[in-house]
């Protein structure tokens, strides 16, 4: 074997006497080798759907093959994008790639009252950029296809003009890039990045809400985009007018263009997405399984799409039929993550340093200064509220205070709350922004 890549063909081709055509097709087709360190292999893939259920379900076999290989035990990770930029010193893998997959475009999405609106809206903006909708804001609950949409703007102005400059981030990771650009003197850099696109797509751009830096970049960028006529399109969480963290002008740009809505699907629009998920995974289900499955799970379309993975995962891994057993265990393991969803206190953490702008260090630490001070008592707050850890666990996590001070804190928060509606939005904020992330 010359290289990681002639490796990792040899244990594809170990995995397909184990697997399906369709399950390999479907789970490792944005898998790439990367290197073989040590006794570790190390691949990327930059969905990080794929790369969880791959973790969970498949790297035993990947394993196994690699000891058929080699005859020795390896470890096998699968770097996300931000760790495969870190592994290749900074290098992102360019996120315009993505944009001419098949897997997210407008063929691919599910049509139905609770999206026509922003489907046809994100139609008329990939067709005619910059024409009339600009910007175009799709807001509503997590996983209900606002990245789908976005993805297929890019998609189709993508095919059009193959040249076009596609800029894609993420909120949070917005502020991320900031932080790490104004550290390393490359804000020049940055933001040549953003504003000599053609497109701009900027997911979960509630994230940005709080963050007096970034806002002023970014409304900078936006005028800079919107007066040279190209286009924005932008997701959220709720409309801007729910974003009391966002200043008035960015407010004001965000609703300069169009706002849509997507809801949660009705029972037809499930149904559909069922039947046209397991199309595409080469799976026909029963029209009583498919319904059933619609029936009952109803809060968005990554959990019907989930329930489809696992009724694959248990065809191909354990040979079941996708009868009602096979599907209730998939439901009930897909719902039970969903509706019971603890937050980690490190999760919590890691939200609130962010928001911020803090080490997580000095979160956790003594250091007394004001916003120092403010984040330690929410991140409590909120470890209290939204885990299972007694005041003693809490105080564990910051450097060991006592139970007396982790409730002294919370109680400080409480009243606070009652005493300034602003801040009682911050701590609501901060909360709902940390549900939306899982």
């Amino acid at each position: 074997m010359n290289s990681v890549a002639d490796v990792w063909d040899s244990v594809l081709t170990q995995l397909k006497k184990e697997l399906s055509e369709t399950t390999i097709a479907t789970w490792f087709d944005e898998l790439e080798a990367v290197d073989i360190r040590g006794n570790t292999f190390i691949l990327h893939c930059a969905n990080d759907f794929k790369k969880g259920y791959i973790e969970s379900l498949f790297l035993k076999n990947i394993k196994a093959s690699l000891h058929d290989i080699f005859s020795t035990d390896f470890e096998v990770q699968i770097l996300d994008d931000l760790a495969y930029a870190e592994f290749n010193g900074g290098v992102v893998k360019k996120q315009s790639d993505r944009f001419t997959s098949d897997e997210f475009t407008f063929d691919t999405f599910v049509v139905g009252p609770s999206n026509k609106l922003a489907y046809a809206a994100s139609v008329a903006v990939a067709e005619h950029p910059a024409q009339n909708y600009n910007p175009l804001l799709i807001y509503g609950d997590s996983g209900l296809g606002k990245t789908h949409l976005i993805y297929a703007i890019a998609n189709v102005i993508r095919k059009n003009d193959p040249r076009s400059k596609i800029a894609y981030v993420k909120g949070d990771d917005l502020t991320n890039e900031l932080v790490d650009a104004i550290r390393e003197g490359k804000t020049a850099e940055m933001r040549e990045k953003y504003r000599q696109a053609d497109l701009l797509l900027v997911d979960d751009v509630q994230f940005i809400a709080g963050k007096k830096q970034t806002q002023e970049e970014f409304f900078h960028t936006f005028n800079t985009l919107y007066e040279s006529g190209r286009q924005i399109v932008l997701t959220s969480d709720r409309p801007p007018s729910e974003m009391t963290q966002l200043e008035d002008r960015l407010r004001t740009r965000f609703e300069w263009g169009l706002l849509v809505d997507v809801a949660p699907p009705d029972f037809e629009t499930r149904l559909a997405i069922v039947k046209n998920k397991a199309a595409l995974l080469g799976m026909e289900l029963p029209d009583k399984i498919s319904a059933y499955i619609a029936e009952n799970v109803t809060a968005n379309v990554r959990q019907l799409e989930g329930t489809i993975n696992k009724i694959l995962a248990y065809k191909d891994l354990l040979g079941n039929d996708a009868d009602e057993e096979t599907v209730t265990r998939a439901m009930r393991d897909i719902l039970k993550r969903s509706n019971e969803y603890i937050p980690t206190p490190e999760a919590i953490l890691e939200y609130i340093s962010k928001y911020y702008s803090l080490d997580e260090a000095v979160i956790r630490g003594q250091q007394r200064i004001r916003d120092a001070v403010q984040a330690r008592q929410i991140a409590m707050y909120l470890i209290r509220s939204m885990t299972n850890l007694s005041l003693d666990d809490i105080g564990k996590v910051f450097d060991n205070r006592d139970h007396s001070t982790v409730l002294y804190s919370i109680q400080q928060v409480e009243k606070k709350m009652k005493k300034e509606p602003a801040f009682a939005e911050t701590v609501k904020e901060i909360k709902t922004n940390i549900n939306s992330k899982h």
